[in-house]
């Protein structure tokens, strides 16, 4: 039992070890980029279309213009009953400007979760490379408490 752990420590160190080499520099390292001005954009509109506030605005919107244009005195109506033709082409311009930019935030969101999956796969080595020492020196621990209880009983053993 005791060298099947060993062999386990001993690989989960070298691993640590390989992976885990100046993991404090690394994260700070990956914290200090900033997205341009255009990114920020994309991620607040990302951040917002995607709420139900936005959907309650577009749907107000929707229901709005095409009751406006059903039941309006006929001299106030501007977009003609059933073909809504301005209203499609309005509705249209805006999925096709917001499809892209949607897009670019959740590919920004993407890179940002890769980085913080990325920097707790390190903080997570870091750990384990704790965890081992800590390990260690309680196998050390042990050891000479075995010590120390072998060498009372045998002088318990001699003694009359």
């Amino acid at each position: 039992m005791r060298k099947e752990n060993t062999n386990i420590h001993k690989q989960s160190k070298s691993r640590v070890k390989k992976e885990g080499t100046d993991i404090d520099t690394e994260l700070s390292k990956s914290q200090k980029t900033k997205p341009t001005p255009l990114n920020r954009l994309a991620l607040w509109i990302t951040e917002h279309v995607g709420t139900m506030e936005f959907f309650l605005v577009i749907f107000i919107w929707t229901v709005s213009w095409l009751l406006w244009n059903m039941f309006a005195p006929k001299g106030l109506r501007f977009d003609p009953y059933p073909g809504f033709v301005l209203w499609l082409f309005i509705s249209n311009m805006i999925q096709l400007f917001l499809m892209p930019l949607i897009m670019i935030g959740q590919n920004l969101q993407g890179r940002g979760a890769e980085e913080r999956a990325k920097n707790d796969y390190k903080v997570n080595l870091k750990a384990e490379q704790e965890i081992l020492e800590i390990q260690e020196k309680l196998t050390i621990i042990l050891s000479k408490l075995e010590e120390l209880t072998r060498s009372s009983s045998h002088a318990s053993d001699k003694s009359p």
